[in-house]
């Protein structure tokens, strides 16, 4: 009867592991239900130990999925940098994203990198086609730097694209050259502007993504934004991840990019009136997405850099996502959840 008895506590103490601030409970309970058993006292069936937060049980409703490393652009505080120039076989990529579906993903964004560079889009453009016809999902999203788009691209894909997300630092191309976001004499405020035309045409909601740092943080940015009217403005402070854009095996050193808490508030309130904006803080940031990379691992980042799960292909969206180190609290109090269909999203351009 005995071993019976222990197997709802090995159950519990599975789910656990990970969780080290409560394995001193665990013990505690487990002594205390070991006594009652022995004693005859024992009027429960198991202990029952409850998380705050089971990441086991996290239902991945968004997902970022940097499906390759590679970009052409050199922004000196990008935090996904080109250590490997792995894809995954689209199949693969199709059948990992068909168990996040079923896992309960309702939206996808995918990253980089640069997605565009693969296959001159088509990669992309084929992921986000299966996404949308295939899986139904409510959204599929793109963010890229926008410099490998082109019309024929929205033609082919634009009507499986709920929102495309254009990372721009600036409106001073002198600036934009400074950070590193542009390529020989492409313009990449001009470029900015032809792809929100393009969706425009296609009914595709435009995002606009910045990354506030020591060379924009004293920008005024109001004009620029009211013109172009995206559907969100995300603005975030530059931040440091060890391995990607600091330290000794970093491909980028993004030191010289970092700004101050302070510095970054006033950025905010000097925009506060920008009814699109939607700022992210360093806090509110590092834990509260659920990214994927090359291989399909989550990444934890938690500890200031990105520690890989196994890939869902290999054990499964729910035992990879517990190594995800995913604050769900977070995710949705900066506002992760939003209307993202662009079928509900009632455009008008």
């Amino acid at each position: 009867m005995m071993s019976l008895y222990l197997l709802p506590v090995m159950e519990v103490l599975t789910a656990v592991w990970r969780n080290m601030s409560f394995l001193l409970q665990c013990m505690k309970m487990l002594s205390s239900w070991c006594w009652m058993e022995i004693s005859g006292t024992r009027k429960v069936s198991s202990p029952k130990i409850i998380a705050p937060q089971d990441p086991g049980r996290v239902k991945p409703i968004s997902v970022n999925y940097h499906f390759t490393r590679q970009c052409n652009y050199k922004c000196g505080f990008c935090f996904h940098t080109a250590k490997t120039s792995f894809v995954l076989p689209i199949e693969e990529a199709k059948k990992g994203l068909a168990m996040l579906k079923d896992a309960g993903m309702e939206k996808i964004n995918f990253s980089g990198g640069e997605p565009f560079l693969q296959e001159r889009g088509n990669f992309v453009g084929e992921l986000v086609k299966f996404c949308k016809k295939e899986l139904k999902l409510p959204s599929v999203s793109i963010v890229s730097n926008g410099s490998l788009i082109t019309e024929k691209w929205f033609k082919s894909y634009g009507e499986y694209l709920d929102i495309l997300a254009v990372s721009c630092d600036s409106f001073h191309e002198e600036v934009n050259k400074l950070i590193g976001r542009g390529q020989g004499r492409k313009n990449h405020v001009e470029k900015l502007m032809k792809i929100r035309q393009w969706c425009c045409d296609y009914n595709v909601a435009f995002k606009i993504n910045s990354v506030i740092n020591s060379y924009n943080v004293h920008e005024d940015m109001r004009d620029e934004i009211t013109m172009i009217s995206p559907i969100r403005w995300k603005v975030f402070q530059c931040l440091i991840i060890d391995g990607e854009n600091s330290g000794e095996e970093a491909l980028r050193q993004a030191e010289k990019f970092v700004i101050s808490d302070d510095d970054f508030k006033g950025f905010l309130d000097r925009h506060k009136d920008i009814k699109c904006l939607v700022p992210e803080s360093n806090q509110q940031m590092r834990d509260s997405y659920l990214i994927l990379d090359e291989y399909m691992r989550f990444l934890d980042c938690r500890n200031g850099r990105k520690d890989p799960s196994r890939s869902i292909l290999d054990v499964g969206v729910e035992n990879a996502i517990m190594f995800s180190g995913f604050d769900e609290r977070m995710f949705f109090k900066r506002g992760g959840k939003y209307v993202w269909s662009k079928a509900d999203l009632k455009l008008d351009w």
